[in-house]
């Protein structure tokens, strides 16, 4: 399989990737406007500007939007993360077109009426509600905001109910002319899709959009913090963070494996260590995330307040361990599993074009998936213990803890337990 790239001259971007042998393609508008790009009294602007892309156009109601793409036997969504907003449908290969037109009406010609505001303010608000009472979801919403105090990247996605309770027409026009210029959008497809179709759509649907500077993100700086919010609850919910390599950084697969081998699996170091050895919890697991320019290595785990302090000490401990006696037989489980669970999801379109989407977005080309496999197979365990050593050294930890947390061990005494 093979991708094919063109930059239309305002700077808006088509790629594809032709799969043989699909009947169906993904296709979608990614747009390097997120969370982190929002200014301080904006905390969910551009989550909500995602809601309310299906309220209706200036040519289509949300019900014609809906019957539409139903019609044809496919479907239409969005999601907002911290650094993007997606905008994408699933189709047959005959309804590509309808696709793109969806999409592009949507994103240039949102009506945005003072009624559907309201309908999706009252959605939101009761998500953030959701939200809040889900502590599995909330603490890692306060993990980010601990590990990045009173930046961009460290709200919430969601946003505050303050915030989002005022926000009005003018706001969501006002985001989307300073953050949706051509530059800061790509036509991603794959499938059943014809790059030269797709370029002609693209032209005829975005080609007169003006070029225009995009904004830059506040650079993102890590930092020690915790959230400690004690609640009468059955668990105890321990999440902890430690800065970790962005996209962009050489030892970012290394930082994946190393999460892999920590907490990615059944056979994973925590899981074995801390469920199967001790019984300390039900659910562990390790993870590292990234955006740009930084990332958090997390490790999470549910446990009862009475075995919160025995169940972090040990954390602790094993991220130290592991500097010292990181196989591997460890780091090519690890590998294998990173490695089948990218090619198993490019099996499928929509992970295909999300893939894309974002690679384009990062790197400004999109590697080969064999450079990517390469990349990880570099990767071996001497490289995986000196990661460990610099994250036992590391000067800044952020710590998130919900429940009956009470009795549990504070930053400064896991700190001090880390750098003993």
């Amino acid at each position: 399989m093979s991708f094919r790239l063109t930059t239309l001259p305002n700077g808006f971007r088509v790629v594809t990737e032709f799969m043989p042998g699909l009947e169906s393609a993904a296709v979608g508008v990614w747009v390097d406007a997120g969370a982190r790009h929002e200014g301080t009294d904006q905390n969910g602007i551009a989550h909500f500007l995602e809601h309310m892309a299906f309220k209706g156009t200036a040519t289509r109601s949300a019900l014609q939007i809906a019957e539409e793409i139903e019609d044809v036997g496919g479907y239409i969504n969005a999601y907002t993360s911290r650094e993007t907003t997606a905008y994408y449908a699933r189709v047959l290969r005959a309804d590509v077109r309808l696709a793109v037109d969806l999409i592009a009406d949507i994103l240039r010609n949102p009506r945005f009426e003072a009624r559907e505001i309201e309908v999706e303010r009252g959605v939101i608000l009761q998500e953030i509600g959701q939200a809040l009472d889900t502590p599995d979801d909330v603490i890692f919403d306060w993990l980010q905001e601990a590990a990045y105090p009173a930046q961009p990247i460290g709200r919430s996605i969601l946003g505050r109910s303050a915030d989002v309770a005022r926000f009005g027409e003018g706001d969501l026009r006002r985001f989307t002319a300073a953050h949706y210029g051509p530059g800061q959008m790509i036509l991603a497809a794959a499938g059943a899709v014809d790059h030269d179709l797709l370029v002609k759509l693209a032209e005829d649907q975005f080609g007169d959009l003006r070029p225009a500077p995009a904004p830059v993100a506040d650079p993102a700086r890590f930092h020690s913090g915790e959230r400690r919010e004690l609640r009468d609850l059955e668990q105890a919910h321990f999440a902890l963070a430690f800065e970790s390599p962005g996209y962009r950084d050489p030892d970012y697969y290394v930082a994946q494996v190393y999460a892999g081998v920590m907490g990615g699996g059944m056979s994973s170091r925590l899981f074995q260590s801390l469920r199967e050895e001790r019984g300390l919890c039900y659910a562990i697991f390790a993870q590292a995330g990234a955006y740009a320019d930084t990332g958090l290595m997390t490790v999470y785990a549910g446990t009862g307040g009475d075995e919160l302090g025995a169940l972090a000490g040990l954390t602790i401990d094993e991220i130290r361990r592991s500097a010292e006696d990181m196989t591997e037989a460890e780091t090519a489980r690890a590998k294998a599993q990173m490695k089948a669970g990218m090619l198993m999801g490019l099996e499928s379109p929509s992970s295909r074009a999300e893939r894309l989407a974002r690679l384009l977005s990062i790197w400004g080309r999109v590697p080969d998936v064999s450079e990517t496999v390469a990349r990880i197979d570099a990767v071996d365990a001497q490289a995986l213990r000196a990661h460990a050593r610099a994250l036992a050294s590391a000067a800044n930890v952020a710590l998130a803890l919900y429940g009956p947390v009470g009795a549990a061990p504070d930053l400064v005494a896991l700190s001090r337990r880390l750098a003993a």
